[in-house]
């Protein structure tokens, strides 16, 4: 069985800890799971899946990511899963996001993939750790710092992705 690629592009480290979950998961189910930065990852031929995950900043995507997203769309084939986080304050990181899943830009590249499924979790946000343009942005939005992972629809999300890997014998 080939191992899954858990990828991720992080900023101050709240998607990589969503990955090492999501990771963490999968071995917990029986599968292979290697997670690695996005930047990291030079060849994807020997992954049999693919979860690729990215934190959003104003709904763009972290440049690594989607890099690693491009490479997926030219060799499409494996299934592929995608997340993204960052969304801060209690409630629906849908409605965050005004029911968009990706970025706009990188739409046509996931249409190409058909990812098997898109989440979107929510993020941390620690104002200790942003730049001045940043804590003045959160200032303006009036945005409260804190933990807003949902570690069980993290796992939830996981556990679903390990039981379509092990039906289909990935």
């Amino acid at each position: 069985m080939k191992p899954v690629l858990v990828a991720y592009a992080s900023k101050y480290g709240a998607t990589a800890g969503i990955a090492e979950r999501i990771g963490e998961v999968l071995r917990d189910a029986g599968l292979p799971a290697e997670v690695v930065p996005a930047a990291k990852v030079r060849d994807l031929a020997p992954y049999g899946a693919v979860v690729l995950g990215s934190a959003a900043y104003m709904f763009r995507w972290r440049k690594e990511a989607a890099k690693l997203l491009k490479a997926l769309a030219a060799e499409a084939g494996r299934p592929v899963w995608l997340f993204s986080s960052g969304p801060t304050g209690e409630g629906d990181t849908e409605a965050f996001t005004e029911g968009e899943k990706l970025p706009k830009g990188l739409i046509p590249l996931a249409d190409r993939i058909g990812p098997r499924d898109i989440a979107t979790f929510g993020g941390v946000l620690d104002m200790a750790k942003l730049n001045a343009f940043e804590r003045w942005v959160m200032g303006m939005m009036k945005a409260k710092p804190g933990d807003y992972r949902n570690w069980e629809a993290i796992d939830a999300w996981a556990r679903a992705i390990a039981a379509a890997l092990l039906e289909a014998g990935s």
